[in-house]
């Protein structure tokens, strides 16, 4: 068996899930659009897809520990496919109101939750077996997923442009099934089991399970007491809701008010997710010879605040996008060094549950996020919010990083060489 089997597997299922994922986000709200006519109905579609799937995430930790990331993943994946394919088949028949759309939409966020940690658990699994650093599986995970966000709406809106957006809602169903396959079948034998350390001996020397909810508190008390985690997921959370806001909000009235229209906004989007890939790939041949704390911040510096306040000057077309490709190279190092962070610092035992709290409090907000920024846009202009937005962004990424817990992202566990964490006999 190649050693870079499981690694490139994993890849290969994280790119197609991901890809079906970035066409969804395209071709479900402009399925609304196209067929209600109405914007408020359309702003439904991301919260009725990311609620559940915070939600569920953050309860899917323990379940994914007991039972192992492989099986969570391909069973999520094929939900997902099953829903997402039961939107053109009542479309054809004729049998599809709005509300039941929401309800699918809704299923395909909860089961994607833990379909997509699930994958990410396995991450440090499959660069053990590759014999490569963690942080550098991280940066290639990471950039499989930027790579989905710059070719999947892309292809999203050619597929809609072609053959309309049911098109891109069936194409969905295919990636989640292709994603089940390749990790049910293409990943090596014994991959992806069960976390170590999860089962409690009885009095008669068997194992038992223990409570579903005493290993839920488990993670969260791990989590507490971890002060660079916990400053973490206060960070992003807040990132996250800005970045939501942005994305969903103040770029799209930006480019409709200044006369830019959607082709300005898309080839925005394109270039920073085009520079978060080459950002990413840096990021897993370099990031694990850096030290994480100057590199982490300095990429929020130039990937966060700029953007809004960018849009805030009269300057010409180039000029934004060269803001927006320096945005992107800085994102592309955030993910791999706190994937890295968060391996090295959680046990193997405990990613799964760890994992699902810190991932669902970072997105909490999300599904508020262009809600708020709608209100406050029409409450106070666009100006004031994007200024506003700027702001709350530069101090929320600068700030925190003089706190002393950040510190500890130097740190390298005892026995981790070259950003592999340290792994118990059992995992």
């Amino acid at each position: 068996m190649s050693r870079t089997r499981p690694l490139a597997g994993l890849l290969v299922a994280m790119a197609v899930a991901h890809t079906g994922t970035r066409v969804s986000a395209i071709a479900f709200p402009w399925f609304v659009l196209a067929t209600t006519g109405s914007a408020t109905a359309t702003g439904l579609v991301a919260f009725f897809e990311l609620a559940p799937y915070v939600l569920v995430k953050a309860l899917a930790g323990p379940w994914i520990d007991r039972v192992g990331g492989r099986v969570v993943s391909w069973s999520t994946d094929l939900v997902s496919a099953a829903a997402a394919a039961t939107i053109p088949v009542l479309y054809a028949l004729d049998a599809l109101p709005l509300e039941a759309f929401l309800a699918l939409v809704a299923v395909v966020g909860a089961a994607r939750g833990p379909g997509d940690l699930a994958k990410e658990v396995m991450v440090p699994e499959a660069a053990e077996r590759a014999d490569i650093p963690l942080v550098r599986a991280t940066g290639l995970s990471g950039t499989i997923e930027r790579l989905a966000s710059t070719l999947g709406p892309a292809a999203g809106a050619g597929l809609i442009a072609l053959a309309g957006p049911i098109a891109g809602v069936a194409v969905n169903a295919v990636c989640f099934v292709l994603g089940s396959l390749v990790v049910g079948f293409a990943l090596p034998r014994g991959m992806g089991g069960p976390a170590p350390s999860t089962a409690r001996t009885t009095e008669d020397g068997e194992n038992e399970a223990a409570p579903y909810l005493r290993r839920l508190a488990e993670g969260a008390a791990f989590l507490r007491r971890d002060p660079l985690l916990l400053a973490v997921v206060v960070m992003v959370a807040i990132t996250n809701l800005l970045d939501i806001a942005f994305t969903a909000v103040l770029l799209p009235v930006w480019a409709h008010d200044s006369g830019h229209g959607a082709p300005a906004m898309g080839l925005i989007l394109t270039v920073m997710s085009a520079g978060a890939v080459v950002g990413s790939l840096l990021a897993s041949a370099l990031a694990h010879r850096m030290r994480r704390r100057p590199v982490f911040f300095l990429g929020f510096l130039v990937a966060g605040a700029p953007r809004f306040l960018v849009l805030l000057l009269d300057v010409p077309m180039p000029a934004i996008l060269v803001v927006f490709v320096v945005a992107g190279l800085g994102s592309g190092f955030l993910n791999p060094i706190l994937s890295a962070v968060f391996f090295e610092r959680v046990p193997p035992h405990l990613y799964g549950r760890v994992g699902s709290l810190t991932d669902a409090a970072a997105w909490a907000g999300m599904p508020l996020g262009g809600v708020l920024a709608g209100v406050a846009v029409t409450a106070v202009g666009l100006a004031p919010v994007l200024l506003v937005s700027g702001i709350a962004y530069a101090l929320t990424t600068s700030l925190t990083g003089l706190r002393p817990e950040w510190r500890a992202m130097d740190e390298r566990p005892v026995g981790a060489t070259e950003g592999q964490p340290e792994r118990s006999a059992a995992a």
